[in-house]
Order: structure tokens, then sequence, then C-alpha cells
């Protein structure tokens, strides 16, 4: 008969919390720049001169089609061979920022390219310039559009933040990898980190959606 010890990793509570800790901390640093870069990229490719869009566009289908691991293992592992060398952390940041920028680059162009015509001129008759008719009249609504796929985006990247593991990140997965290596109970450790991404990932997204409309793109 098998029996089960959760209280044997239960114990352990300090270094799941700070576990968990560590990937809500790479999740807000990465959705804040990975964000920026999005919204900067989709309007590079929206708005931006031929060469722009050709740069953009190489790396946005450059991440979007090879997989996370390789990504983070490149930068960790490749990039000293540069003469460039990261910290986990760093390394994990870096990896999360570059993969959810190419793929917001996507989503909030998809959403820009929802603009009515109309809009865009009504406000060039205002004489507003460029950056005032992106900023107040084309990027609040398109954001607006786009939310909810941004924020499942963001929760896909929290999620694939468990492969950061492998490059010695303390995130949850390897508080909980660690964990089941000292007390051999490896069901019971990852049964308790997926009630965890679980709990994490549900309240991440409920509070982007309350987010979005109150501080990101206005009611």
């Amino acid at each position: 008969m098998i029996a089960f010890d959760f209280p044997a990793v239960l114990t352990e509570w300090p270094m799941l919390l700070k576990g968990a800790a560590l990937t809500l901390g790479l999740t807000a640093v990465s959705a804040t720049i990975g964000l920026a870069v999005g919204v900067a990229c989709a309007w590079a490719r929206t708005y931006g001169g031929p060469a722009l869009r050709f740069m953009v566009g190489a790396y946005v289908e450059a991440i979007r089609n090879t997989p996370f691991i390789v990504q983070l293992f490149f930068l960790f592992f490749g990039l000293p061979s540069l003469g460039v060398k990261l910290t986990p952390e760093l390394a994990s940041v870096l990896a999360m920022v570059i993969n959810l920028g190419a793929y917001a680059a996507e989503i909030v162009r998809a959403g820009i390219s929802g603009t009515p015509r109309g809009q865009i001129e009504a406000a060039q008759s205002l004489a507003l310039s460029a950056a005032q008719v992106f900023t107040r009249v084309v990027l609040p609504p398109a954001l607006k559009r786009v939310w909810p796929a941004l924020v499942s985006q963001i929760v896909i990247v929290m999620l694939g933040s468990a492969v950061c593991s492998q490059v010695s990140t303390q995130e949850l997965s390897y508080a909980a990898n660690l964990i089941q290596s000292r007390n051999f109970r490896a069901f019971e450790s990852f049964i308790v980190a997926t009630a965890i991404y679980l709990v994490l990932s549900v309240g991440v997204r409920h509070l982007l959606n309350w987010a979005g409309p109150r501080f990101i793109f206005g009611r």
C-alpha cells in the first residue's frame, strides 16, 4: 500500500515560499519589461521603415519558433564563450523578457490593426503628433482589445519559468526538486508545487485582469 507523507514536504515551507516569491519576482520584472518590448516591436512592425520591420520581424520569428529552454541555455551557457557571463537570475529574466516580448509584439500588433482608420484621422485633425496619436488614441484601445491574450501569455511565461531551475535559478520548481532530493518524496513534492503553481496562475490572472482597466489602458 502506498503511503503519502505530505507533512515531510510541507515542513519545508520556507523553501517553497522563497521559490514561489522568486517565481513571482521573475514574472513581475519580465512582464513589465517584456510588455514594453512588445509594444515597441508592435509599433516598429506597424509604422517602422522596411529595415526596422525586417529586423523586428526576424527577432519575433526567431523567438516564436524556438523552444524557451534553448533560448535560456543560449544566454546562460552560450554567451560566456563570447565573454558575457550572466547570473542564473539575470539569464532567466532576460530569457523571459525576450520570449514574452516576441509574443506580445504580435498580440499588440493585432490590437493595433483593429484601430479604425477614422479614429486615427480624427486625432490627426486635432494636430496631435504621431507619438500622441499612438500613445493616446491607438495604444489604449488596442491594449484593451488584446488584454486577455496578453494576460494569458504572461501566465504562460510564468509557468515556463519552471525550466529556469535548469540553470540553478532557485524558483519554485528548483525548490520542489531540492526537497524531493532530500526526503525522496517526489510525488508529494511535485503535487505541492503543482498546487502552488495553480494558485499563482489564478492569482496573477485575476490581478492583471483587475489592474489592466485601472492602470494600463483606462476604464
